[in-house]
């Protein structure tokens, strides 16, 4: 899909056409074949689009999917293993081809990969955090390509970020990014799958751009495909994740990334708005890992929309095992949870204070539970 000839391209869309630096994610059906691995001539044509993006003065991070979906076929499986081991095992051999096959398609224009591993513990602690901001920063300084995947060999089920489609927002944001670019086998987004009929016998609808949450109204997104772990679902929930926080998002099918990395012409483009949320206030809200939950009362809740802090006369339960300095759920009454923050105390001192006014309590205790400066709504 692409915009009418002649057609002015919406600011969303000239925003990524523009963008110094750009985050560009590669699914694992773009670059793999479930039978022989990995394609290089498909990885070739990306990494044209790529330097031709780069050439027109762009910083560019590739995260790129395929590790395990490249150790499959040396490994003789015939099909992705479902197992936390041997997806770890077709991960190990994979990484190794996939890092090769970046750094050789690279070597032809005389670029040098350096290759950026994360788990979800390296984005979740703030140390952590912090060192891969400064690697990738590095990498782009010494002009240097960056190539980041998930972890496979080491990412347990309880600690992975899920797909790389929301690796590669959380990327965007760490790198303090211009756009990112989610490119895979599919054009776009759809009000349902595009192969099958509605339940009223019409097609899917194209989107071209989403500009708020009535833009998604009756969209029917499905899960990933026989190589990857993503699907539409994923995709269309770091769209949001990233839009939401700052940065465009272009969905595309890597077959356009020609077009995707040059005028933004294709695909469904994610309009941002025009504040981005500060990088700790981010942290909190997609990056941290939550050590406990407090839930608290109606009159807190309120208090809370209001943008107050959160006081220990509103909690009435407290859950889990934390430290002051670490960051906890927000429950309302009803067990939704409404927002994250970073405690000034520990569990014990919390549960201490637990439905009780602050001018009763010790003086070494009076502080707010969470300040509003430490909070952020989900």
């Amino acid at each position: 899909m692409s915009e009418a000839p002649g057609a002015m391209p919406s600011p969303a869309r000239a925003g990524i056409a523009a963008a110094r630096s750009i985050v560009v994610k590669i699914g694992s059906s773009a670059l793999t074949d479930l039978h022989t691995g990995l394609d290089m001539a498909r990885l070739d044509a990306l990494v044209d689009a790529l330097e031709a993006r780069m050439r027109a003065g762009s910083d560019v991070i590739v995260v790129s999917s395929g590790a395990i979906g490249a150790g499959i076929a040396p490994l003789g499986l015939h099909m992705r293993p479902t197992d936390l081991a041997t997806k770890q095992a077709a991960a190990s051999v994979g990484q190794l081809r996939l890092a090769h096959a970046w750094g050789t398609s690279f070597a032809r224009y005389d670029r040098t990969v350096g290759q950026v591993l994360l788990t979800a513990d390296d984005v979740a602690d703030r140390r952590s955090h912090a060192n891969a901001q400064r690697t990738l920063d590095r990498l782009r300084t010494l002009h240097a390509v960056a190539v980041v995947n998930e972890n496979d060999t080491v990412a347990t089920n309880e600690i992975r970020f899920g797909d790389n489609d929301r690796l590669a927002a959380l990327v965007a944001h760490l790198a303090a990014a211009d756009a990112l670019v989610l490119l895979s086998d599919v054009d776009g987004l759809y009000s349902g799958d595009p192969r099958k009929p509605g339940p009223d016998g019409a097609p899917a609808r194209f989107i071209e751009e989403v500009r708020g949450a009535e833009d998604l109204e009756g969209v029917i997104a499905g899960a990933g495909g026989s190589l990857g772990t993503g699907g539409m679902a994923s995709k269309l929930s770091a769209a949001r994740l990233a839009s939401e926080s700052g940065v465009p998002v272009l969905l595309a099918a890597a077959a356009d990334a020609g077009r995707a990395l040059s005028d933004a012409s294709v695909g469904t483009v994610f309009a941002a708005p025009p504040q981005r949320l500060s990088a700790r206030r981010f942290w909190m809200r997609h990056a941290a890992e939550s050590h406990g939950r407090l839930t608290i009362d109606d009159g807190a809740v309120a208090a809370l929309r209001r943008r107050r802090s959160l006081l220990s006369a509103g909690i009435t339960m407290v859950e889990g095992s934390f430290s002051a300095g670490d960051v906890v759920e927000v429950i309302a009454p009803d067990g939704t949870a409404i927002a994250r923050g970073v405690s000034a105390y520990d569990t014990e001192d919390v549960t201490k204070m637990l439905g009780r006014s602050t001018d009763v309590l010790p003086s070494e205790l009076r502080r707010p539970v969470i300040h509003a400066d430490d909070l952020v709504g989900i």
